[in-house]
Formats: structure tokens, C-alpha cells, sequence
């Protein structure tokens, strides 16, 4: 480093430390196995050591979670005391609405796919009148190639969506 950078890092490091102890709360020098040194705002390790840094906030609690493996007594259960419930043949209704508007939407993508695919002519479209360039015709038919396989994509997931619909 030259001695103007290590003059410019030596200044900006309390600014630095303050900034970073306001935002974060702690801060920790630890030492690695290599022998360098690290400022971090969490311990990770034995060989850190907490600074004390002028004008630093409290670092918020850490949160810790249930043990691995543990359940607690709320996963238990399915869905909240206070969470609104919808009886059997609300849902029921509300299925129904899902799978005609589904069946809808599946009707339209079959009528895109069959006129897409008629267009197609099995890899042979017909050349229209503005494509005297072969180029263009190439480019609208991989368009159309792109097109149908979008929508046999569509067409299947709306099929599945269906068959998930109880």
C-alpha cells in the first residue's frame, strides 16, 4: 500500500467504526487461522474480542428459533384461532367458480393452439405477400414454431390446474 492510502484508511477508520457501530451495534476484531485481522459485527469465533467504539448503540437481541426437530404446540395446528374459516360449502362454491373459469381459459388456449397450428401448416406456412425476404419468412415461422409451444405449455398446466381442483 502506498502511504497516502494507509494516511487515508488510517482517517476514515473511526468514521468508519462509528458509522458501522450505529447501524449494526457491536463491532468484533477476530483474529484467523492465518493471522490476519477482521472487523465484523458478529463473534465468530474464540479468537474475537468486542471493541468498544465511542457513541455505539446496543446491539438488538438476537433471535433464536426452536430447536431443530422441535415442534412447538401453534405448528400443531393447521391455521390460526383467529384466522377466518370458510365452511364446506362456501369452499365448494368457490371451487366450482375456480374450474369454470379454468375450463374457460383452457377452451381459449385450445382454440389458440389449433389456430396456431393451422397457420403452421406442419412447418410450411404459407408466404405472405410482405415476406419477399426469405429471412422474414424464416423469422415468423420460428414465431410461430415458439408460439405453439408456448401454448401447449399453457394448455397442459391449465390441465393440471384443473385435475389439482378438489
Amino acid at each position: 500500500m502506498t502511504m497516502s492510502l494507509k494516511l487515508t484508511l488510517l482517517l476514515a477508520l473511526p468514521a468508519l467504526l462509528a458509522s458501522a457501530t450505529a447501524a449494526h451495534g457491536q463491532i468484533y476484531k477476530c483474529t484467523t487461522p492465518s493471522g490476519s485481522k477482521e472487523l465484523t459485527n458478529f463473534k465468530v469465533g474464540p479468537h474475537c474480542e468486542l471493541m468498544d467504539v465511542p457513541g455505539g448503540i446496543p446491539a438488538p437481541p438476537r433471535r433464536v428459533g426452536p430447536a431443530r426437530g422441535a415442534q412447538p404446540a401453534a405448528a400443531a395446528e393447521a391455521t390460526p384461532g383467529a384466522f377466518p374459516r370458510v365452511d364446506s360449502a362456501e369452499q365448494k362454491a368457490r371451487d366450482a367458480d375456480r374450474r369454470a373459469i379454468l375450463e374457460e381459459e383452457l377452451k381459449a388456449e385450445m382454440q389458440k393452439l389449433s389456430e396456431l397450428r393451422r397457420e403452421f401448416n406442419g412447418g410450411e406456412p404459407e408466404r405472405r405477400g410482405d415476406e419477399r425476404n426469405y429471412a422474414k419468412y424464416q423469422e415468423r415461422v420460428a414465431g410461430l414454431r415458439d408460439s405453439i409451444g408456448r401454448s401447449e405449455k399453457n394448455v397442459d398446466a391449465l390441465k393440471r390446474e384443473i385435475a389439482n381442483i378438489r
